[in-house]
């Protein structure tokens, strides 16, 4: 289980986080959602190691992350889905996926094959090159290179973020497999609330750098939750 206990975020001088905490647990789909700008990307920022927190602790499975490099981090089983993809768009799909290898020990590199059960556009484009994908396939691989690495938490930021609605099911079934098939957490950010609704187990709001709201999915059809998510 990932656990945030009571972190703070700074850049510079301005405060991203306030006091965050909340719970990540194995075999669930754990859902963060609020408005732009709210700090969202910058609690995965902290999780993943990308930047450090003033305060407060981040343990995956007692395992303290304080202080880890990023690569550290998937060492110790963090899958990470940047926002934006950030694939690699000079190498094939194969190359990319197989940028997931590092953490991995010598006799773990390969790609599973459920990977391409998942996405079957990935094995019909091993030799295409990342940045000739459509945007949809392109975070279709991004959550493949994440899987190679064979997390026990995959951390996504707004997977659905410019993707059509066909490919948005097929991360949505993708999601769903893992969690039920693996038993590893998944930490999702999201802004596309039927999204949300319909895979979390366990969600919570942000506003201003605080977590607002916690509760089950059905919590956000409540009049708290609305009043946090509307623009």
């Amino acid at each position: 289980m990932l656990t945030v206990d009571n972190i703070n975020l700074h850049y510079g001088a301005a405060q991203a986080l306030r006091g965050v905490s909340l719970k990540a647990e194995m075999g669930k789909i754990t859902c963060v959602l609020g408005r732009n700008g709210v700090g969202k990307s910058s609690l995965l920022r902290a999780i993943t190691g990308q930047h450090p927190v003033s305060a407060g602790t981040i343990r995956f499975n007692e395992a303290p992350l304080n202080g880890l490099a990023p690569y550290a981090r998937a060492k110790h089983g963090v899958g990470y889905v940047p926002q934006g993809r950030e694939i690699f768009p000079l190498l094939t799909v194969q190359e990319n996926l197989e940028s997931g290898f590092a953490p991995l020990q010598r006799k773990e590199r390969f790609i599973p094959e459920e990977i391409f059960s998942l996405f079957p556009v990935l094995g019909s484009m091993l030799s295409r090159r990342g940045g000739d994908l459509s945007g949809g396939q392109q975070q279709q691989l991004a959550i493949g290179r994440a899987m190679v690495m064979r997390p026990k938490i995959l951390v996504l930021d707004e997977p659905t973020e410019g993707i059509q609605p066909s490919i948005i099911k097929d991360i949505g079934r993708a999601i769903r497999y893992l969690r039920d098939s693996t038993g590893m957490a998944i930490l999702l950010v999201e802004q596309y609330l039927d999204f949300c609704r319909e895979l979390a187990d366990q969600v919570y709001i942000m506003d201003r750098g605080e977590i607002v709201h916690e509760g089950r999915a059905e919590s956000l059809d409540t009049e708290e939750a609305r009043r946090h998510l509307t623009v």
